[in-house]
């Protein structure tokens, strides 16, 4: 496994666990990421063999230009689009394509079992319907869970950048482990 990709992995842990908790991509862990590859790039080209930095850059600006659209529609956040560059940066561009398609479906997927959940208890007989609600509230009220929404601060909406970063580590792991390119 190259350095970068288990730089990778060290990051997208870190913004899926942030992104899943308090629905937020830090910028600072982007920024740090940001120089360490670019860092890893350039001495890669002092070394044999020297790691070609092209596919490095061009999947940074593929990355961003990718979700901007996205953001500019405000369909995502700011911090999904620069970490999709930062993965850019850190995979390369032919990266991009089966982790946006793999993190895309889990977050279709993620969003029909949410819209499904919300119709069937409307369907549920009365009984049930007052058990989901006793259970919703007796979940509600736990302190981690209370701690969590605190630290959300109201934002609501899909994980997606937990749903690249699991994908990007899927893809690191297939790459290495499974015969990826």
């Amino acid at each position: 496994m190259t350095l970068l990709g288990l730089l990778a992995i060290g990051v997208c842990l870190r913004i899926a666990i942030s992104d899943l908790y308090a629905r937020r991509v830090p910028n600072t862990w982007l920024v740090a990421a940001c120089v360490i590859a670019t860092a890893v790039i350039v001495v890669g080209q002092f070394s044999a063999p020297r790691l070609p930095w092209i596919p490095h850059v061009a999947g940074a600006a593929l990355g961003l230009l990718a979700l901007l659209p996205f953001y500019a529609v405000r369909w995502m956040g700011a911090g999904d689009v620069k970490f999709f560059a930062v993965l850019g940066l850190m995979l390369g561009w032919t990266a991009l394509l089966p982790v946006w398609v793999i993190a895309s479906l889990a977050a279709g997927l993620h969003a029909l079992l949410v819209m499904a959940g919300r119709r069937l208890t409307v369907l549920l007989p009365g009984h049930l319907q007052m058990q989901v609600n006793r259970t919703s509230l007796q979940w509600q009220s736990h302190p981690a869970l209370r701690d969590m929404q605190a630290a959300r601060q109201g934002r609501r909406g899909i994980p997606y950048a937990a749903y690249l970063a699991m994908a990007a580590i899927g893809w690191v792991l297939a790459s290495v482990y499974g015969g990826v390119p």
